[in-house]
């Protein structure tokens, strides 16, 4: 597999050697090659954060990227080595940004030099059925032969891409089913749609570029589209919170802790409760619980990294997932945590009608590592609840880590109080 995967790599810059000389680059290739490549970058920053959590549901299967609405417009409006560029640019930038310490470097470098074949190759077929053409093969499709031709370039692109990474995938996991490689349907359909509208994005650069952005805003719903069916099912939220419910969570959970054994990383996971919440239920009602959940849910997600992934584990209990953290780096993680909890503030109206505000809540907060508190989410889910309760149990308001204590709680200063209301104990 080695062999191969250098094989590829090494195919791939020569194929873009070879087409470096297949044609001279004009100025106005240079200003069409930077409008698609702010077109990717912008592309790849509005859809940043969501892409981390696909990455890591879809390992094991074949990943479909709208990038390639960028690409194959590049492929019928620009000479070879500037659709290298595109793609180098592409690829590295949404590692840097994206799958910076999640992805393997050499991964990426792969799925680019499949990327380079493919496109070369659709340049290759575009070049015999238009000699003579030059680069900028859209303006020659014309009638059912352009149609044709689009086709089957767009045929070649997809399929070279496909075949080159499926066989990589199927023969390194072998444990798993053939079919789970292949990837969903409606990802093929979707990337179908993106080869078409880089044809649309490749027209409009020709007659009007300043419709562009009205082409953006297609791939971004395009690409939010896709991603409908694996990550925005209406079931997956908490209703009082908006965080992720426990069984997303939980599900979350098993596929980062798969995703750091396939990396030989580590990821953590807190689990932080609200101390004596049921004081706050008592005094003011649930609807003013309700509300400081919420204040809760916020601050926490504010508190931690937008790739972390927060969820309510049920009642006044919620759960964070840490991808990548150390057993050094969970402390520092938990106390950000409960220093933000100790800060929120909320106004509510009590049960006699009375406006207060809820202030002073302290959070006790159970913390363990992986692999080196639980191999499956079930032990490092124990092991993250037992350190939990032994930090109640030492007098709340602090954290402890699988088996031994953290810190001893420092003086914080005290938010200001309103009499009846401060639960500070």
């Amino acid at each position: 597999m080695l062999f191969y995967v250098l094989a590829v790599e090494i195919v791939a810059v020569v194929a873009v050697v070879a087409a470096a000389n297949a044609g001279d680059v004009t100025r106005r290739d240079v200003v069409w090659l930077a409008v698609l490549m702010v077109a990717a970058l912008v592309y790849q920053e509005a859809i940043r954060s969501i892409d981390r959590v696909r990455d890591v549901a879809v390992a094991g299967s074949s990943y479909t990227h709208l990038l390639s609405v960028w690409v194959f417009a590049s492929v019928l409006l620009l000479p070879p080595v500037l659709t290298a560029v595109l793609v180098v640019f592409g690829y590295l930038h949404a590692y840097l940004r994206i799958y910076w310490r999640r992805v393997l470097f050499y991964r990426k470098v792969f799925s680019a030099a499949t990327v380079l074949i493919a496109s070369v190759g659709a340049h290759v077929l575009l070049a015999v059925m238009y000699p003579g053409q030059g680069h900028s093969y859209v303006e020659a499709l014309e009638g059912p032969v352009g149609l044709a031709a689009l086709v089957a370039a767009a045929v070649v692109y997809r399929l070279v891409n496909y075949g080159l990474v499926l066989t990589v995938i199927l023969v390194t996991n072998l444990d798993r089913p053939a079919r789970a490689a292949l990837g969903n349907a409606s990802d093929h359909l979707m990337l179908s749609g993106g080869v078409a509208l880089g044809c649309g994005v490749a027209m409009v650069m020709t007659i009007e570029p300043w419709l562009m952005p009205i082409l953006m805003l297609t791939v971004l719903g395009l690409h939010m589209g896709l991603l409908v069916p694996q990550f925005r099912e209406a079931s997956r939220n908490d209703q009082k919170t908006g965080l992720f419910n426990a069984s997303f969570w939980s599900k979350q959970v098993s596929d980062e802790m798969d995703h750091a054994r396939r990396l030989d990383g580590t990821m953590a996971i807190l689990v932080v409760d609200l101390d004596h919440f049921k004081r706050v239920n008592d005094r003011n009602g649930h609807l003013a619980g309700d509300l400081v959940l919420r204040a809760v849910a916020e601050a926490i997600k504010k508190s931690v990294r937008t790739h972390d992934i927060v969820g309510r584990y049920g009642g006044e209990e919620f759960a964070v997932v840490l991808p990548g953290v150390t057993t050094n780096g969970v402390l520092p993680a938990a106390e950000r945590i409960r220093d933000a909890i100790a800060q929120v503030r909320v106004a509510v109206t009590d049960l006699n009608g009375v406006e207060r505000v809820i202030a002073g809540l302290t959070a006790s907060v159970g913390a363990a590592v992986f692999p080196d508190h639980g191999t499956d989410r079930n032990s490092l889910l124990l092991t993250a609840d037992a350190a939990l309760y032994e930090a109640k149990d030492a007098g709340r308001d602090r954290t402890r880590l699988a088996g031994r204590t953290i810190r001893v709680p420092s003086a914080r200063l005290p938010a200001t109080p309103v009499p009846g209301d401060h639960l500070r104990h």
